[in-house]
């Protein structure tokens, strides 16, 4: 099962006849006359790929107050992997985050391996290793998980038929990683310049072959996209509405936070009525992905990130230690809110606090 067995979910998706390699998905009945209709049967808990934005409140377990990081060494040596957000824990926009060179530079010459998952779909693993390299840091693709990869991986997962298309309301990372997995696609960035002209009788066609809408952060978001998702799902029978991420904000810059993904994601929502299935964080569709590419054990993984319903859920839905940094979106007032059900193990300024909190200890 996909993390702790506290909420259920079930969808109905048309796919081809095969089975589904996606773990925790379960083929609970078929029925049909040239397909097969699938009825996946999902056990998640607050943000599973189905349920990741309406039932986190509903399936919360309280927790200890979160304790501020004392003993680096400690927490170093409890794990095998440290698994970083990127926007708010490595970077800022374009510009590093002061001590993280150090700081990752050490954890592996502890022998510690290093994981980097990022909401953000607008890069693909390759586009954002030239990120890492730009700003001077020594990350091999095979480390970075974007939800770029994930909405591809998903559709392998569940061996998503190669002659039906991808919509995509997206940027160029989703159509990259798409490509690599060897799925068609239409949408993107080519149909940012696309108007609807509105007169009488105007009837906006759509293909029909469509048998999935990724939506993730776009920046040439417009109304002819959330028209042509809206025709996918709901006028193609089985068409699947699948979600980078919810996030609510993004750190395009350094200066401020501006819209996330999740207001793409929230228009789609609005038009069709139908939830997403969420393959970003928190979901744990990427944390059990990764745990079986490098056979890795959750419970000597530590997650590492700013935001708390995001990065923070995402290692708890996971069954890993979890580390909040205050140098992105959270600040000590928001975690410490009494409205704040989300509770991290620990708590520090930012990463590079692992030199001096470990020099402390000695």
């Amino acid at each position: 099962m996909l993390g702790k067995a506290v909420a259920s979910a079930v969808s109905t998706t048309t796919l081809s006849p095969k089975t589904s390699k996606f773990f925790g998905l379960k083929r609970v009945s078929s029925v049909s006359t040239d397909s097969l209709v699938f009825r996946w049967k999902t056990s998640f808990n607050a943000d599973s790929l189905k349920s990741g934005r309406c039932s986190r409140m509903e399936s919360f377990v309280t927790r200890a107050s979160a304790q501020p990081l004392k003993n680096a060494d400690e927490l170093i040596n409890s794990v095998e992997t440290f698994i970083f957000d990127c926007d708010g824990v490595i970077w800022k926009g374009d510009k590093l985050i002061d001590g993280v060179p150090e700081t990752l530079d050490m954890l592996r010459s502890k022998g510690k391996r290093l994981v980097f998952v990022t909401n953000n779909s607008t890069k693909s693993r390759k586009q954002y290793g030239k990120k890492f390299e730009t700003l001077g840091l020594n990350v091999n693709e095979e480390e970075i998980f974007a939800s770029s990869f994930a909405a591809a991986a998903y559709l392998k997962s569940i061996d998503f038929p190669k002659d039906k298309k991808v919509y995509v309301i997206g940027e160029d990372g989703i159509l990259k990683e798409l490509e690599l997995a060897g799925y068609q696609y239409l949408g993107g960035p080519e149909d940012g310049g696309k108007k609807i002209e509105l007169k009488p009788g105007f009837l906006m066609e759509h293909d029909k072959d469509v048998g999935a809408v990724v939506v993730g952060f776009d920046r040439y978001f417009n109304y002819y996209k959330v028209q042509y998702g809206t025709l996918c799902i709901r006028e193609n029978p089985g068409c699947l509405f699948i979600a980078t991420n919810r996030d609510a904000v993004t750190h395009l810059t350094d200066a401020q936070e501006w819209a996330g993904g999740g207001s793409m994601v929230g228009a789609i929502w609005g038009s069709t009525k139908q939830e997403p299935l969420v393959v970003g964080k928190p979901s744990t569709f990427m944390m059990d992905y990764l745990a079986n590419k490098f056979g890795i054990l959750k419970s000597q993984i530590c997650m590492v990130g700013d935001r708390l319903d995001t990065d923070i859920l995402f290692g708890q839905n996971g069954g890993c230690r979890t580390l909040l940094v205050l140098s992105g979106v959270t600040s000590l007032s928001m975690l410490q809110s009494p409205n704040n059900n989300i509770q991290p193990d620990f708590y520090t300024n930012k990463i590079s606090d692992f030199l001096s909190l470990k020099a402390a200890a000695v």
